[in-house]
């Protein structure tokens, strides 16, 4: 098969859609892979390391992108890199599909078939190639949302930790997920004074199985939401409905009666966010202030640390590839349903349902569609 990997153009976006270690497994079974000219330079991985171990050097992202059968990348494509996509080809990616309507537009004019990382699953019922992210998110979470309460970036001044004879800074994590999890790790290492909100009473006992005493605990009412905000320094929102927009249960009432300098983080912005006021931002520009209340809204938060972040991906996503390559991808559609849940696009043909049902679009099941 022959497998294309393009330089990611997104703001500040360094990750690469498959390392050399990747790229070493998939032509020792026979396949071709085409990398596209610096897509991993910027966190060490050179044309060379890319050579060494079987790749081809593509110069241009065109070229990498219509003589691939299946497109390996990162972040989802933009408008110049859907123009390059066509019939019988397949990409691999974060698609993030239900805010997004001019993306799903473009994919479904192009015939592509179209797997997002975000929506495959597990056998547990997780979604295995998000974690890692997740994990990254959550974690980078705190960090951003420290820097947003110096003075500096407009915040209050308050340090997470405090400081003896000081109160230490009030976290509050909607959502007990994966970069809930992690967010609230990194806050309690931190000093910090952690309450965590979830709809799951079983995943609030695993958190109390976890974190003990050292984080509050709450069941998400709408109410209970409203006052833990409100009186929080810094609000992370970690809200996940697979495939789904995230829904809005930060409103701008509760963002106008935080204290003036707080901070909001909101991990969800790649699904359309879980607050009202929360809007996509970059790594250039990462914050704007809504009613005194700093807001990050960064939609590729892990590309500020790509090298780690490419690593773990490719260490979910390489079995996958490697099955997509080695079977076919309509084999390997057919024969894993988790890989199969991953389906959002193909032949013109929308194929998740949530999505298809934020954008009113006809749905047809990944079957149906396959078989057609």
């Amino acid at each position: 098969m022959q497998i294309g990997v393009p330089k990611e153009i997104k703001n500040r976006e360094y990750r690469v859609g498959l390392s050399p270690a990747s790229v070493r497994e998939l032509t020792a079974l026979g396949h071709t892979v085409r990398v596209e000219s610096g897509a991993g330079a910027a966190i060490g991985f050179e044309d060379a390391h890319y050579k060494a171990v079987g790749a081809e050097i593509s110069d241009s992202a065109e070229d990498t992108f219509r003589n691939a059968d299946l497109i390996v990348k990162v972040k989802e494509p933009q408008p110049q890199e859907i123009a390059w996509l066509g019939e019988g080809q397949t990409l691999f990616t974060y698609l993030h599909l239900a805010p997004d309507v001019e993306q799903t537009r473009g994919l479904l004019s192009s015939g592509v078939t179209a797997i997002a990382y975000e929506t495959v699953t597990s056998p547990k019922g997780g979604l295995p190639l998000l974690t890692p992210m997740s994990e990254v998110a959550g974690c980078l979470s705190i960090q951003a949302g420290a820097r947003c309460l110096e003075m500096e970036s407009g915040g209050r001044g308050v340090l997470l930790a405090g400081v003896a004879g000081t109160q230490a800074a009030k976290v509050v994590i909607l959502g007990g997920g994966v970069v809930g999890t992690h967010a609230a790790r990194v806050a309690l290492g931190m000093g910090a004074r952690v309450t965590i909100l979830d709809q799951s009473l079983d995943r609030l006992r695993q958190l109390a199985g976890e974190f003990g005493s050292r984080a509050q605990l709450l069941y998400a009412t709408t109410e209970q939401i409203a006052a833990e905000v409100v009186s929080a320094d810094l609000v992370i929102g970690a809200v996940l409905l697979p495939g789904a927009s995230a829904p809005k249960i930060v409103t701008r009432e509760m963002i106008s009666h935080m204290p003036n300098g707080s901070a909001v983080v909101d991990v969800s912005i790649d699904q359309g966010g879980c607050m009202e006021t929360s809007r996509p931002t970059t790594h250039d520009d990462p914050t704007y202030v809504v009613d005194g209340v700093v807001h990050y809204c960064v939609a590729n938060m892990p590309g500020v640390v790509a090298r780690s972040s490419t690593l773990a991906l490719n260490n979910a996503t390489l079995p996958f590839v490697r099955a997509l390559a080695e079977q076919g991808v309509r084999a390997a559609l057919e024969a894993d349903q988790h890989l199969r849940n991953g389906l959002n696009v193909h032949a013109g043909m929308m194929t998740n349902a949530a999505v298809a049902g934020e954008q009113a679009l006809d749905y047809v099941p990944p079957l149906d569609a396959l078989a057609r």
